[in-house]
């Protein structure tokens, strides 16, 4: 109605004071984003804190709404609600026992299908003293983790399980790369001669270089961020079981900005299936 009355009369005629009406008007401008708000809340919460404001964004956006990142930033940091941190790595490297192989993945951290390129690696959890290793496999194509083994001691049967595993994601003409550091499981005969069998190629990272595997290290820096570090653990039962639960949403939920806003298994699945 203030198009056509005075801002007075208007509230002479509500009986309203006018600093009360500044005061209302201030309150709803101040809160214009309150519904933006608790969508960004409800999204960081679902994914229990494990999303950035990119990764907020880009699933805001899959649900229709267009907006700025850098808006969704800012109103995170009014509700202080920010992602997590870095870790230490299970080293395997025992000294110069068993063969070497060349570094055949040279960083190149792309592939142009799956089964091409594969990395390994074993990461060390700690519970209430007592340990537990983690051993998996993963496709470079979409960062699927295609296979792995939870186990206490960083025995070779484990590795070999992880292996025989992942064998099975593999179609009769794929070779893929397989690339690990030096650990002293990769180093075996006997794991040599299951790559052999495969006519899968064995890659090693030089020594004292963990960039050479940084696809593999990323991931264990995000698991332990969003996962192990989120939560208190009672028993290494309770972290395995926790551990599965992870890597099941990592690769059918967790979104990727690098897989155009979607999960490693959905962007495998849309390609195959465009």
């Amino acid at each position: 109605m203030r198009h056509e009355h005075r801002l007075a009369l208007l509230l002479r005629a509500a009986g309203l004071a006018r600093s009360t009406f500044y005061y209302q008007s201030k309150a709803l401008v101040a809160d214009k984003h309150a519904a933006l708000k608790e969508r960004i809340k409800s999204v960081y919460h679902r994914h229990k804190g494990r999303y950035g404001y990119r990764r907020i964004t880009a699933v805001l956006g899959c649900h229709g709404e267009v907006i700025n990142h850098k808006k969704v930033q800012r109103l995170m940091q009014l509700m202080d609600l920010k992602s997590l941190v870095k870790v230490k790595k299970y080293r395997s490297y025992r000294g110069s026992e068993g063969l070497v192989a060349s570094d055949l993945l040279k960083r190149e951290f792309k592939a142009e299908a799956p089964n091409q390129k594969w990395v390994t690696d074993v990461t060390e959890f700690k519970v209430k003293g007592q340990k537990l290793f983690l051993s998996p496999v993963m496709d470079l194509y979409n960062g699927e983790i295609l296979a792995y083994q939870i186990n206490p001691r960083p025995e070779f049967k484990m590795v070999s399980a992880m292996l025989e595993q992942a064998f099975e994601r593999l179609n009769p003409d794929d070779k893929p790369i397989l690339h690990s550091d030096q650990g002293w499981q990769y180093r075996q005969p006997a794991y040599r001669h299951m790559l052999g069998r495969k006519k899968i190629q064995q890659s090693m990272s030089r020594k004292g270089n963990c960039l050479d595997n940084a696809a593999m290290e990323s991931f264990f820096g995000t698991l332990k961020s969003e996962f192990f570090y989120l939560q208190s653990f009672e028993s290494v039962e309770q972290l395995a079981s926790g551990l599965e639960d992870y890597i099941a949403y990592y690769n059918q939920e967790r979104i990727s900005l690098r897989l155009n806003g979607l999960s490693p298994v959905q962007f495998r699945t849309q390609a195959l299936n465009p």
